[in-house]
């Protein structure tokens, strides 16, 4: 028997279950009511052994939804419903599900206008009968699953049954109206990594102690994990025998009376499925959001799990707090072997034709790739599937250039929302330095390469992380390439570079420009991009000049700065114009600092002879002349697109007429006017 008959099968038996308490409760009924022939002719309803369906006998009671109980014995005992509060709850549904229901309620009551149940009747009708069930902290009123009719008396108000509650006495799932759309499934991975899986074995077999207890302890979940806590605690719940539900914590701002309101409805679905629920934290920073967080857990007392970047505090529910980070390297290499193992397909790692991916690779060649690309890029679980899923649909490259370009698409995820992406790809040849310059701008990409063999395999630096990140400073004047530099690094090493705008990272708040700059270098971690602070001069001070109340927490966030520029594990980047405005005791920090210093003549007629490609028309222009002009390499540039424009528009090759126009617009700019030696002889 499949799953879909043992499903048909027990909502059949399910139905049958029902109908026979109905007709059971309308055999009571009409006790009150008068003789039985008296009360079927005036409401019109059947003769009580018709009402009287029996279980369906030959319904196997193995079948493939283990389950041989009712709904309504589900609910039952796992809301701690009594039988008196059991056939309210039939009393209620037989007025929905059985239309000649109205009319005995009716006759049982005496009156034909209220034809409805009321805790009245109910007291009437049933021997079994106790006051308590009226009350609000009763089943039925705590659970939501009978409601009154506003305005009336107590025991003579009409009672209707709640529309979900009715829907899962029927067998049909329906979330409380109260926590639906906050709430989805969240399903149990099939496995997890080792570091995960022993995680989820601890949460186990700390929260079973703490089952029994009125306000079980929750287990916090923190790290930079986000998904892995997701799938850590899916599996925890699975062990001990409860399905997973996320809840979305944004939408618990409100009234006490809505706290209250969602935390009973999810309660009441946590226990009629026998659910846990799994709290996403991390987007929960406001002071007001944490307390209203916390009141909410207070509220019921099923098993809870909640994922956040850092340790949190939940009013009185007690917390057990485990560590969730991402996958350790050697487990992040399984998990890429793994899902590059169902996607590759024909060909090899090295072929150069655009055809499918390998299925059985050059173990070497695999070994290799997997071994640079979890050096350069820390991913979750998830991740590495959608990547290696990614790289499988990628178009045309190579099958390596497919994965590397899959990886680098699924890093940029939050940090394209807080930084500009450089697009430009830029060569080494593009760069006019000197040869020191460019020996340290190569030694970066050499320890950016080779910083898993230096710091993993051989463990240099592996009893102190906080100088593993490859953080540098590049210092000149504007315009003589420290931009165009950090571009180069990108292109190789094959990476993004992302340039982040400090002034709107910046706050006058007290401890919110840290929270942005955490957010910037959480969504880096994953990604192994190239973080590029560019023009950073507005929040370096000597940490010696402190004026003004202000100056001391400037100096704080500049060293929060460089803290995880130390901390990051790829490349980071601070431009200034002005080094000397940068404290001496910060530079210890910095393992690179490159110099862009002004270009020389030769380095200046090297810049003009590259910016005027192959495709511009040029005019008499003498790159001897125009190297005279002393300007960095960025005005250079400005001034070639300047009269690149000028000569399009008079329908024109480039001529030195019009570079000298453009040359004195560009100076004006600069507050400068060029002396006859340098421009002299233009036009």
């Amino acid at each position: 028997m499949n799953f879909d008959d043992g499903l048909s099968g027990w909502l059949e038996a399910n139905q049958r279950a029902l109908l026979a308490e109905i007709a059971e409760v309308g055999v009571q009924l009409r006790r009150v009511a008068g003789p039985p022939e008296q009360t079927a002719q005036a409401a019109g309803v059947a003769p009580p052994a018709e009402f009287a369906a029996p279980l369906c006998e030959d319904i196997d009671p193995t079948c493939a939804t283990g389950c041989t109980s009712s709904a309504l014995d589900i609910a039952c005992a796992r809301l701690g419903l009594s039988s008196f509060e059991r056939k309210i709850v039939i009393l209620c549904a037989a007025l929905e599900l059985e239309p000649g229901f109205a009319a005995l309620c009716a006759l049982a009551q005496g009156d034909r206008a209220r034809d409805y149940p009321t805790f009245a009747l109910a007291l009437a009708a049933f021997e079994d009968a106790h006051w308590s069930a009226l009350a609000p902290s009763s089943p039925l009123r705590r659970w939501n699953l009978v409601e009154m009719h506003p305005g009336s008396s107590l025991t003579l108000a009409p009672l209707r049954i709640n529309e979900a509650f009715l829907h899962e006495l029927a067998g049909v799932c329906e979330l409380d109206p109260r926590i639906d759309g906050c709430v989805s499934p969240l399903d149990a991975p099939a496995s997890l990594v080792s570091s995960h899986a022993e995680v989820a074995r601890q949460i186990a077999q700390v929260l079973a102690f703490d089952v029994s207890r009125a306000l079980p302890a929750a287990a916090l979940l923190t790290g930079n994990d986000r998904a892995g806590q997701q799938q850590v605690a899916a599996h925890a719940f699975a062990q001990l025998g409860f399905v997973t539900f996320e809840f979305d914590a944004s939408v618990l701002a409100g009234t006490a009376e809505e706290l209250e309101a969602r935390a009973r409805g999810w309660e009441r679905e946590a226990r009629l499925r026998n659910a846990a629920l799994f709290v996403d934290a991390h987007g929960v920073v406001e002071p007001l959001a944490r307390e209203s967080l916390g009141r909410f857990l207070e509220r019921f007392a099923t098993p809870v799990a909640i994922g956040a970047r850092h340790p949190l505090h939940f009013g009185r529910r007690p917390v057990h707090v485990f560590d969730v980070v991402r996958p350790l390297r050697v487990e992040q290499r399984e998990l890429w072997s793994v899902a590059l193992g169902a996607a590759l397909t024909t060909s090899t790692l090295s072929d150069s034709s655009p055809s499918a991916m390998p299925r059985n690779p050059p173990e070497p060649a695999l070994r290799v790739l997997l071994d640079r690309v979890t050096a350069q890029f820390d991913f979750d679980a998830v991740s590495i599937e959608k990547a290696a899923q990614r790289a499988q649909a990628e178009p045309g490259a190579t099958p390596r250039e497919r994965i590397w370009s899959a990886a680098r698409a699924g890093g940029r995820n939050e940090l394209a929302t807080l930084a500009q992406r450089l697009e430009r790809r830029t060569e080494w040849s593009e760069l006019v330095l000197s040869d020191d310059q460019l020996n340290t701008l190569r030694d970066i990409a050499a320890h950016a390469r080779h910083r898993c063999t230096v710091h993993d395999e051989w463990g240099v630096g592996i009893h102190d992380e906080r100088g593993l990140g490859l953080a540098a400073l590049f210092h000149g004047p504007s315009g003589t390439g420290k931009t165009m530099a950090a571009e180069v690094l990108g292109t190789a090493m094959e990476l993004d570079v992302f340039r982040v705008d400090l002034s709107q990272l910046v706050s006058k708040y007290i401890g919110e420009t840290e929270k942005n700059l955490c957010r910037v270098f959480d969504a880096a971690q994953a990604s192994g991009a190239i973080l590029l602070f560019d023009e950073c001069d507005a929040i370096f001070g000597r940490r010696g000049e402190v004026e003004h109340g202000q100056d001391r927490y400037a100096n704080l966030e500049v060293s929060y700065l460089l803290q995880r520029m130390e901390a990051y594990r790829g490349i980071s980047i601070l431009t200034t114009n002005m080094r000397k405005a940068i404290d001496p005791a910060f530079m210890r920090r910095l393992r690179f600092v490159v110099s862009f210093p002004f270009p020389d003549y030769a380095q200046r007629m090297l810049i003009w002879a590259q910016l005027f490609g192959p495709g511009v028309p040029v005019d008499g222009v003498d790159f001897t002349q125009l190297a005279r002009l002393n300007v960095a390499g960025g005005s250079i540039r400005n001034i070639v697109t300047y009269a690149a424009f000028l000569a399009a528009d008079a329908a024109q090759a480039v001529s030195m007429h019009h570079l000298r126009q453009a040359a004195l617009a560009e100076c004006a700019k600069l507050e400068r006017t060029p002396s006859e030696v340098e421009i002299g002889g233009w036009a």
